[in-house]
């Protein structure tokens, strides 16, 4: 890439429009084009930095950044930065006045100096060959040489390559070929050479490591990939251990050690406590890299807390804890009296010794250290001493590289960062405090693993050229040099007349089209290797240009561009540039031109405005290609915004006069403090000026004006001082109640652009909750009238926005607020703007081919939507042809998503493109996709099917391989039906449903499982396209062994009383072979107590059991399970019912049913039980109240006449003295004993006559009390609960 593209970013390039076929779109008024293109020469070479220009937007208003306006003409630069480097007053209030320059001169940053070499490095690339000639395979992507992989997922090796002919791939595995068949957990990618090992089934990732390379052949030659270690991470535990506390005297020294167990890739060491709290680290006590913990002197207060280690491991994302260190601290001073810590002789104070520095790391006083060239250096010193030493580094004989060395860990490491031989030497680290000073001196020793001078390039070649490979390397060691080709040592290659092979350079005579083929070079030494792929390509190609014609570059006045022309040609064009079709060639003074064929001009002037024309030519023909330049004005703010003092309340302008090109669209926006400014009600923004209504505190800050074009941009900054009241109002709001903001309210398009639009609006009250983000929706009335959609979001600090339009679409805007509370309504529609139309930019995606008929294909994709369709009319132009004939192309246009050929052969490769057109042009030239047409049946069976039974349920099958002519479709799987036609078994019924099994890809055996032992099966075999089945192989026959039994049906357990445990059950749903018996084991248990285990084998017909109980309280465990010859099947499992009070320890009681407490019969029979009690012991209460007043009758059976006391009162004696009532009372139906006259008669009860009685004098009537009843009616439940009542209706 020779430039960074970006959407609306200005760029050094200028703006590239579309092609002049479509250049009609200039006259009518319209933007040729949204593309721009940034060149980051351009930076470097202007020497001046603009940091505002390359940082990333705060807005969309000042998204686009004029890179380019660093490039000028010297006289015209200088001027510009005396210009911007106008200094003026600032008001700073109290502060000291300054001079604040407008814009700075500052070094570039890092990336700069990047994107700068990348330049030079795409100026003079090699040319590519265009994928449409042959060619031979080149790697373009492959795994990484040490290749590590979580143990977790998949493993994926990747490698990819092209060609034309598409290659072919194969690997080799510690440089043995790699049988990818062989394996079915290892599958390669189609049209690929990536490797994925899938463990989904099973597996272990250990079994893969190794070396792997990667094989890319086609017919012109063999790409090799690196040879790639694949490792599988480690994560190990940490070993168990019991750590005594640390004794330690206060101001000494102390190291806590880490070993973190070896993982791969090494883990991450950090120390925290115990509670999971970071150790605070200082110069006193630090982490050294080795992950240990150094005291420099140990202080009373290291005793808070506990120190563990910890380790992070990168792919297991887990952090592994060792088991804390204690510290014990001895002292003089058993105060840990915080006042003393910032004290200045801290130590003296609590009575520690001062003491000179001594090295804890490393040790002694000399050490050395090999590092590689390009990798980072850490030397470390960590001393110790009290009070704590200071550590300086410095390098013998000279200083530090400054601009690659920096001190970490509070200056006890130096790193420094991509170390080359002119690091080596000695370094020495020095450790000092008030009581003296130590060195120690490190020797640094620096080899280089290879490293490339001259790579291995393409070398295309027409017949009867010359050309040279070189491939030169570096290292220490020095590298030695293999050569080979297509993958084989040159020495055992073929011999060439035409090759003679001079050390690290192969050179080429009078080449032939034979001579096509890939060399590798491998240069390598004991630090490392390095392997490159170049192709020798002969082609005879006449000159074609690969970039769209007749394009716009539109640039601003004195800066730097490039127009490019990328061609390719056999034999290699020479390229000439002409300027508004004069005859001399541009080259030299303003001009350069550059290999791959682009025309720089070092500085735009008025008259360079024209058309260029470049033309490639070598013997075979010529072409040529036409580019137009417009030169632009620049943009200048000529009235700069000034600093300003204000007092609160008061108005201020700020002024912000802009000069621009008058064809490009100037848009102005302001900046506070580096942020985009939200225009609230008390500000009003003009074309020229800003202006603050009633200042407040809020306001004050610095303000850059930012005037932008398509192309380029200025700022200039002022700062505004507000000079505040005394009295701070307090605010009420604070404790009202937060509400959903108000919807945004008048929205308003201007700045109307083909591309853009700027979107401004007036919040809605935030309700006492600031808002913080503003949506932006849009709808379009084309594709999906009505339907909302999310554009773009915003912080809730602007109410103004530059939107990025798609062209040809009728847009209506709406805005949302958002605060923490939640959204408002949306706002009103905005007034509708319809964007220009152009030429599609992308084409559909998702395009397949795929057949619905064995003689059809239907190709469809996924329709474009309304901000991609760029104008009316959308319509897609469908391509396709034969793959392997490389016929013209056929082509229909198509208004829908899908088409239909038809008349196709059986499954054959076709090559499809899908090319979105409107009425404006076509769209990019699509990539084209592979689909096939439709399957048929296959043809062919499965043969030599061979089958193995391997145990009882399962047999192992072996066939070989259809024809691939025969399968006429893609081969999804072989597949195996099979049914059980009978059991070995006389009088068992089994299903015959017939029964399948995949075995999926090319595989010549599988496995068949789950099936019945001891019975008879047959089996066919057929081939599986995407069409379905194929005919059906030879039928075969099997028979499998005799199993073990499924386990016995509705094992029951019954505990009828407390001495026996009756078992039942049913015979096993499957016995799979002839039973022999059935075993019975049970063990009686009493919560944690197991009696010693009975077993007891029964007959195979036995299907009843009695245990007798020995212990009434315990319960039994029964496990049953049936036999056949094999041995025992699967067991079943019960236990004899709990008592119901099984939860007190001491009952004795264990009853015969299950939770008895909570049966409706038992309760019912407690309560009838409870009742009589209670109706006895009230009887009893009776009796002796009455105290035997009246005489008991003898014989129930002898009349009553009407004088018998008994009568009177109401008592009467069915059987005995027990049942006799109280005298003289009775009991009302309220409840209360009201006292009875000794006179009552039975008149009074029953109202005179209504008592009736049985011709044996037997009382029938019932009793009811006049006046109970009348004071009581209505009352009938307190009769029905009384239980003296109860007693009375019962005697």
């Amino acid at each position: 890439m020779r430039r960074l593209a970006a959407r609306g970013a200005a760029g050094e390039a200028g703006e590239v429009a579309a092609p002049a076929a479509d250049s009609s779109d200039s006259a009518q008024g319209r933007s040729p084009s949204p593309w721009r293109l940034i060149d980051l020469c351009a930076i470097w070479d202007a020497g001046v930095y603009l940091p505002s220009a390359a940082r990333n937007g705060a807005s969309s208003g000042v998204a686009r950044r004029r890179l380019n306006e660093a490039e000028k003409l010297s006289s015209v630069r200088e001027a510009q930065l005396k210009r911007l480097e106008v200094t003026r007053p600032r008001v700073l209030g109290s502060r000291e006045r300054g001079r604040v320059p407008r814009m700075a001169r500052q070094p570039p940053p890092p990336w700069v100096h990047a994107a700068f070499l990348l330049c030079l490095l795409s100026l003079g690339g090699a040319i590519e060959i265009p994928m449409d000639l042959t060619q031979p395979p080149t790697i373009t992507k492959q795994s990484v040489k040490d290749h590590i992989v979580d143990p977790r997922d998949n493993i994926l090796i990747e490698c990819e390559a092209k060609g034309n002919p598409a290659p072919s791939f194969h690997w080799t595995r510690n440089s043995r070929f790699f049988n990818i068949a062989k394996d079915p957990r290892v599958s390669m990618r189609r049209r690929s050479g990536t490797l994925v090992i899938d463990f989904r089934s099973g597996g272990r990732p250990e079994e893969y490591e190794g070396e792997y390379q990667c094989f890319a052949r086609n017919k012109f030659g063999t790409a090799l990939s690196n040879r790639i270690r694949l490792q599988v991470s480690k994560s190990p535990l940490w070993p168990k251990e019991n750590l005594d506390p640390v004794v330690v005297q206060e101001g000494a020294p102390l190291t806590l050690q880490c070993n973190p167990p070896p993982g791969l890739p090494s883990p991450v060491i950090f120390w925290m406590s115990s509670s999971m709290e970071p150790i605070t680290q200082d110069k006193r006590v630090s982490q050294g890299h080795n992950g240990d913990l150094y005291f420099s002197n140990v202080m009373l207060q290291d005793m808070q807390t506990d120190y563990s280690c910890n380790a992070r491991f990168h792919f297991t994302h887990t952090i592994q804890q060792k088991n804390p260190f204690t510290l014990k601290v001895l002292t003089n001073h058993p105060y840990n009296d915080s006042s003393l810590r910032n004290h200045p002789d801290m130590y003296s104070a609590r009575g520690v010794a001062e003491r000179t520095p001594s090295f804890m790391y490393p040790q002694g006083t000399a050490s050395s250290q090999m590092v590689l060239r390009g990798m980072d250096l850490l030397l470390e010193c960590i001393a110790s001493g009290v009070p704590t030493p200071d550590i300086a580094w410095y390098k013998k004989g000279g200083d530090l590289p400054s601009d690659k060395a920096k001190f970490e860990n509070f200056n006890k490491a130096l790193r420094i960062t991509n170390v080359s031989e002119e690091d080596s030497g000695e370094y020495f680290c020095l450790a000092s405090n008030k009581m003296g000073s130590i060195r120690h001196t490190i020797s640094v020793r620096v080899k280089a693993a290879p490293y490339w001078l001259d790579e291995p390039k393409n070398l295309i070649l027409a017949p009867g050229e010359d050309g040279r490979l070189v491939c030169r390397a570096n290292g220490n060691p020095k590298p030695t040099v293999q050569w080979m080709v297509n993958g084989e040592p040159l020495q055992s290659a073929p011999p060439n007349p035409n090759r003679e092979v001079a050390g690290d350079t192969i050179i080429f005579r009078d080449t032939q089209i034979s001579s096509r083929a890939v060399y590798q070079c491998n240069t390598s030494n004991e630090h490392g290797y390095l392997l490159a792929n170049a192709f020798v390509s002969v082609l005879d190609v006449p000159p074609r240009m690969l970039s769209p014609r007749n394009q716009l570059i539109r640039v601003i006045l004195y800066n730097r561009t490039r127009l490019d022309c990328p061609f390719f040609g056999s034999p290699i064009p020479t390229l000439r540039w002409f300027k508004n079709g004069q005859g001399s060639n541009l080259d030299g003074g303003n001009y350069h031109v550059y290999e791959n064929g682009s025309l720089e001009i070092k500085m735009i002037r008025k008259e360079d405005q024209g058309i260029y024309t470049c033309v490639a030519t070598n013997i075979l023909g010529k072409a040529e290609n036409q580019v137009r330049l417009e030169v632009k004005d620049p943009t200048r703010i000529y009235r700069m915004p000034e600093d300003q003092v204000a007092k609160r309340g008061t108005t201020v302008q700020l002024e912000c006069r802009v000069k621009h090109d008058p064809s490009l669209k100037l848009t102005v926006s302001w900046l506070k403090d580096d942020e985009p400014l939200y225009i609230g009600n008390r500000m009003k923004k003009e074309d020229d000026s800003l202006t603050i209504f009633g200042v407040a505190e809020r306001d004050q800050g610095s303000y850059t004006c930012v005037a932008s074009t398509e192309l380029d941009q200025d700022l200039a900054k002022a700062y505004l001082t507000v000079l505040a009241d005394q009295a701070t109002p307090t605010n009420r709001l604070a404790a009202l109640p937060k509400g959903r903001p108000d919807r945004p309210r008048d929205l308003e398009l201007t700045d109307l652009a083909e591309r853009s639009v700027r979107l401004t609006w007036i919040p809605g009250d935030a309700n006492n909750s600031p808002i913080t983000d503003y949506v932006v929706q849009f709808e379009e009335d084309q594709f999906q009238p009505g339907v909302w959609h999310d554009h773009s979001k915003y912080p809730g600090s602007v109410n103004s926005a530059v939107l990025r339009l798609s062209p040809y679409v009728n847009y209506q805007f709406r805005v949302i607020a958002i605060n923490e509370v939640g959204s408002s309504h949306p706002s009103l529609p905005s007034e509708r703007y319809r964007t220009s139309g152009a030429p599609p930019e992308s084409n559909p995606g998702d395009v397949k081919g795929e057949g619905t008929r064995k003689n059809n294909m239907e190709i469809t994709w996924t329709p474009m939507n309304a901000t991609s369709a760029f104008g009316p009319n959308l319509r897609y132009i469908v391509k396709w042809r034969r793959r392997e004939t490389r016929e013209a192309w056929n082509n229909v246009t198509v208004w829908g998503s899908r088409y239909v050929v038809g008349q196709t052969p059986v499954y054959v490769p076709y090559e499809i493109r899908v090319q979105a057109e409107n009425d404006f042009g076509k769209g990019p030239e699509p990539e084209s996709v592979i689909g096939y047409s439709g399957e048929d049946y296959p043809r062919a069976a499965p043969t030599e099917v061979k089958v193995r039974v391997m145990n009882s349920t399962a047999i192992s099958l072996q066939w070989n391989r259809v024809y691939s002519d025969t399968v006429q479709g893609q081969l999804r799987e072989y597949r195996a039906y099979y049914w059980r036609e009978s059991s070995l078994l006389k009088n068992l019924w089994v299903s015959q449903k017939r029964q399948q099994a995949s075995f999926p890809g090319d595989r010549l055996r599988g496995v068949v499982s789950r099936l019945f032992p001891y019975s008879n099966y047959k089996l066919e075999m057929v081939v599986v396209n995407g069409r379905g089945d194929g005919p059906r192989s030879e039928t075969k026959e099997f028979t499998t062994p005799e199993g073990v039994p499924s386990a016995p049906r509705r094992f029951r357990v019954r505990q009828p009383n407390l001495e026996t445990i009756n078992l039942e059950w049913d015979h096993p749903e499957h016995p799979n072979g002839i039973m022999i018996g059935y075993t019975l084991k049970y063990v009686a248990f009493n919560g944690t107590k197991v009696g010693k285990q009975i077993v007891e084998n029964l007959s195979p017909n036995q299907t009843k059991f009695t245990v007798q109980r020995t212990d009434p309280v315990s319960r039994y465990r029964f496990t049953l399970s049936a036999r056949t010859q094999v041995g025992s099947g699967e067991a079943v499992t019960e236990e004899s019912p709990a008592p119901p009070n099984e939860a007190t320890p001491t009952a004795a009681y264990t009853n015969n049913q299950a939770d008895i407490a909570t049966q409706g019969w038992f309760i019912g029979l407690m309560c009838a039980i409870a009742l009589l009690v209670l109706i006895l012991l009230i009887v009893c209460f009776i009796k002796r109240s009455r105290g035997g007043k009246y005489p008991v009758r003898e014989k129930k059976d002898v009349p009553l006449g009407p004088e018998d006391p008994k009568e009177e009162d109401g008592s009467f004696d069915y059987s005995d003295e027990d049942n006799k009532p109280l005298q003289g009372s009775q009991t009302s139906l309220d409840g209360t004993i009201k006292q009875q006259e000794s006179d009552d008669s039975l008149v009074d009860y029953g109202e005179g006559g209504e008592g009736q009685f049985n011709e044996d004098g037997s009382f029938i009537g019932q009793y009811t009390v006049k006046k109970d009843k009348e004071e009581t009616e209505g009352n009938e439940s307190s009769e029905a609960t009384s239980p003296v009542n109860a007693i009375y209706s019962l005697a």
